[in-house]
């Protein structure tokens, strides 16, 4: 019998990859916290019609990609595809909007989409994204933009460029759908085969097509700048002026839609020059219908989410791994030494200290490899005399110095011990 392996479109996420993870979770949760940004968690699985409404019957998401079934009650079940009507319905099944105001949201976790699998694009993948709902004011569309930038710039990327559109609202895009359809009939039988069902369906999305030929076709389509009505152009014109304010560089893209039916004026990506064809690592934008589209109250709403896959690939070809050092690798040989070895440990650990203690029983010579190897700060070295004297040996990695210290001693003289580690790092 085979092994069995992980499924086509998953797969696992290795201890010497897991520090990018850890890193860009630390980093999302200090900068969205100093934004006053909430964490919430939602459930991997949904009722089908949540995103059927939410995302859009006419999306290739809903109507491709989602991985649905009917549980032992009949009831259709979906793992959820993105992350923000998960989290819409749970605010309005919790009555979180009723008393207005603004919510500023965040999440992270596992998404699910039936696509082809690539690099930084799997069936199993995972986001970080925000939501902050309750206001209409064009300075929400560019705070999350704002927050966003500040976070790929704190994990040390460059080359971003912020892709910026609007869609309008509804009556700018019926305007927008018919011009389109006028303009995409004649070259229909050009366009990519997708695309030939959106004609009529949903021709907006055809300006998202990747079909290189439908692209060059789609240039010269009709812009929703010219179908936007005064009061989506003054948000528009608002938003632009704020990123400007703020020294956000920015370009238009008038191809840009994102794939999702409920977007409302503002749309933006934020792209890596040194990612490739798959360069967005964020993409959002303005939801102001989803959630009365939901049955909640008439709230606006913007929001962003971070393809962690794409990020993480990012992150290694630009920086080191973070690495899990050890302060102390602690060797001990000697049924005694191993013993009081294992307090010691425990109590350096319980005070914050990072401890690695080897367990292999080896001759000492092969234990101080490891702790070379480990890239310890400190050695602690427990033998047959240092366990009758209630002693151990302290070793500074980097210059050798060594000395014997009463075990009580080294434990009552904490803040000079974490002074010396420090001072050792540096």
């Amino acid at each position: 019998m085979g092994a069995i392996q992980a499924i086509r479109g998953t797969r696992d996420i290795l201890p010497g990859e897991i520090g990018y993870w850890q890193q860009v979770e630390m980093v999302a949760a200090q900068i969205l916290s100093r934004a006053l940004y909430q964490e919430i968690r939602t459930p991997i699985f949904e009722q089908t019609e949540l995103f059927e409404r939410g995302i859009g019957e006419a999306t290739d998401i809903v109507g491709k990609e989602m991985y649905t079934f009917r549980d032992r009650g009949d009831r259709s079940i979906t793992l959820r595809p993105e992350g923000t009507a998960g989290v819409v319905r749970s605010l309005i099944e919790h009555k979180l909007l009723a008393s207005g105001g603004v919510q500023r949201l965040w999440y992270k976790g596992s998404m699910f989409r039936y696509e082809r699998p690539q690099a930084g694009r799997q069936r199993q993948f995972h986001q970080i994204g925000v939501e902050l709902l309750g206001s209409a004011d064009p300075r929400a569309d560019v705070e999350v933009i704002a927050i966003a930038t500040d976070l790929l710039q704190a994990l040390g990327l460059k080359n971003l460029k912020l892709d910026l559109n609007s869609v309008g609202r509804g009556v700018d895009r019926i305007a927008h759908r018919e011009a389109l359809v006028n303009y995409f009939t004649p070259y229909k039988d050009e366009l990519d085969k997708d695309s030939q069902e959106r004609l009529h369906r949903n021709p907006l999305r055809i300006l998202d097509s990747k079909d290189e030929k439908t692209q060059a076709i789609a240039q010269n389509a009709p812009k929703i700048i010219d179908h936007l009505s005064d009061e989506s152009r003054r948000h528009f014109d608002r938003v632009q002026q704020l990123l400007t304010d703020l020294g956000i560089e920015y370009q238009i893209n008038h191809c840009l839609v994102r794939g999702l039916d409920y977007y409302t004026h503002t749309a933006f990506e934020i792209k890596s020059d040194d990612l490739g064809a798959q360069s967005t690592v964020c993409g959002g934008g303005r939801y102001d219908g989803l959630v009365a589209e939901l049955g909640g109250p008439d709230t606006p709403a913007v929001g962003w989410a971070i393809g962690m896959e794409r990020l993480i690939l990012l992150l290694q070809k630009l920086v080191s791994a973070p690495a899990l050092v050890p302060d102390f690798y602690v060797v001990s040989k000697g049924d005694s030494a191993e013993a009081q070895a294992l307090i010691l440990a425990q109590k350096l650990r319980s005070v914050g200290f990072r401890v690695e203690l080897d367990l292999s029983g080896s001759a000492f010579g092969k234990q101080f490899k490891r702790a070379d190897r480990s890239g310890a700060i400190a050695c602690l070295v427990l033998g047959d005399s240092e366990a009758q004297n209630n002693t151990v040996q302290l070793k500074w990695m980097a210059t050798q110095v060594q000395q014997a210290i009463a075990q009580a001693d080294l434990l009552s003289n904490l803040d000079n011990l974490k002074q010396e580690i420090e001072r050792h790092k540096n």
